[in-house]
């Protein structure tokens, strides 16, 4: 929950000291591998800020701003996606489902936890995004428990491709920075 002086100060210039808040806390430069294979000279570490509760907070506020209309669940990813939806679904009181970046070899063998019912209008939330590669995996392992999954919604978009990816997928894009909006 926001405070009063929070409140008190524009949307737009609320979500500006986000990204500056996001980028101070989280933005490192050097020689990183992502997940895609790639290197690059810098990396959003994304728990350096969901593991803030500030931060964390006030992401989940605004992320639960794009959450479209008639959203019956939210999904997060693992790993960095479960922090999101969790708080997410603490803001808006929708119930969401963990995706497993594999199915589990154990008990269940799910790679969803949490109930999914098919039908179930489905928005997928995701911390930083290159090529969009682990969201459009979540997005098709829900729809192929009957989900009906057409958005994904990020914190960061690094802007190296995973709009294009995503929208080939037939997923709206909803990120809430770009990183051309962080002034990095």
């Amino acid at each position: 929950m926001l405070t009063a002086p929070e409140l008190a100060l524009p949307r737009e210039q609320r979500l500006h000291e986000l990204g500056q808040d996001i980028a101070h806390a989280a933005y490192l430069r050097g020689r990183f591998v992502l997940r895609s294979g790639a290197t690059s000279n810098y990396y959003f570490d994304k728990y350096l800020f969901e593991t803030k509760p500030n931060l964390l907070r006030r992401v989940a506020s605004f992320l639960a701003e794009l959450v479209p209309e008639g959203t019956d669940r939210l999904a997060g990813p693992e790993l960095g996606g479960v922090a999101l939806a969790t708080a997410v679904s603490l803001d808006l009181g929708l119930p969401f489902v963990i995706v497993r970046k594999a199915q589990k070899a154990y008990a269940t063998s799910s790679q969803l936890e949490g109930e999914l019912y098919p039908g179930e209008r489905v928005a997928v939330l995701e911390d930083v995004v290159t090529t969009g590669t682990a969201a459009i995996q979540a997005a098709r392992a829900l729809r192929r428990a009957g989900a009906v999954v057409q958005d994904v919604i990020v914190v960061i978009d690094r802007e190296e491709g995973a709009a294009e990816a995503l929208a080939a997928e037939g997923l709206q894009f909803w990120p809430l920075f770009r990183r051309s909006q962080l002034g990095l």
